[in-house]
């Protein structure tokens, strides 16, 4: 039996299928900061205070762009906002017609692949309600 992520566009899938393409990493919900002279994205350890960082779930993943309004909600309409996700995204790979990583959930059939490979930002962040001034916690050029 095929896989649906390699039979199936982006916006073909069903909802289900759309949120089992999270590998649940969580990369989206480190802090970014944008150079403004020269459009550089810089990636920081800092993360949004509603992430569990053991689980790296959203403790209100269903209020979150209400919570939060700076966080995007991918979907269908506003890929091109894909690039400000992480270059391991399973949204954007499929965007950019590439597969997915061989840790992914879906290709090993274990949720906690993306961990156990080191893929996730568990054990390496710090939550927003107890980092200091974000430019401390630059971590690099956004890939």
């Amino acid at each position: 039996m095929a896989n649906f992520w390699e039979n199936k566009t982006l916006s073909e899938l069903t909802q289900n299928e759309w949120e089992q393409l999270c590998d649940g990493c969580a990369k989206c919900c480190l802090h970014k900061v944008e150079d403004e002279d020269t459009g550089i994205i810089y990636g920081t350890n800092i993360v949004c205070q509603y992430l569990n960082t053991e689980t790296c779930q959203c403790g209100n993943y269903t209020e979150r762009s209400i919570l939060v309004p700076e966080c995007v909600t991918l979907k269908n309409d506003n890929l091109e906002q894909v690039y400000f996700m992480p270059s391991t995204c399973s949204y954007r790979l499929l965007a950019e017609g590439k597969p997915l990583p061989q840790w992914h959930p879906l290709v090993t059939g274990h949720k906690d692949s993306v961990h156990d490979s080191g893929h996730s930002i568990r054990g390496k962040v710090i939550s927003e309600l107890e980092a200091d001034d974000i430019m401390h916690h630059l971590t690099g050029e956004w890939e």
